[in-house]
């Protein structure tokens, strides 16, 4: 399997020092390669980079995409800072990641909540 390239991080920011990590790579091991099946490999990629009130448009591109989560999750737990990412803009993942700042696996955590969500099941149960 070829290596993914790095992705910079959102600490970048705050340390002034860019820490990368290996896209598509958890601590846990390799992940599925969703890209394959996204939406947006088929189309211009570089509009899902826009700034401003075109990230609307990008954002509702996302959403007939099969892999939507997956595509977040990767965005989250990598902490992407650029472009929409699932559906999410660069600020609604910033906000995302303030309010929960105890999750560290957003891939498990989004696709616990797709399974439950599709077998019926609600939070908590």
């Amino acid at each position: 399997m070829s290596e993914l390239p790095a992705v910079r991080s959102i600490d970048a920011r705050r340390t002034g020092k860019p820490r990368l990590r290996p896209a598509g790579r958890r601590a846990s091991g390799p992940v599925w390669n969703w890209r394959v099946a996204a939406r947006c490999r088929s189309e211009d990629a570089d509009d899902l980079f826009v700034t401003g009130a075109d990230q609307r448009r990008a954002r509702d591109f996302c959403l007939a995409c099969p892999v939507r989560t997956e595509c977040l999750a990767h965005a989250l737990d990598q902490q992407v800072e650029f472009g929409v990412w699932g559906g999410m803009t660069e600020r609604e993942r910033r906000s995302v990641l303030r309010r929960r700042p105890d999750v560290t696996d957003w891939a498990t955590l989004l696709g616990r909540a797709r399974t439950d969500h599709y077998a019926g099941r609600t939070c908590g149960a």
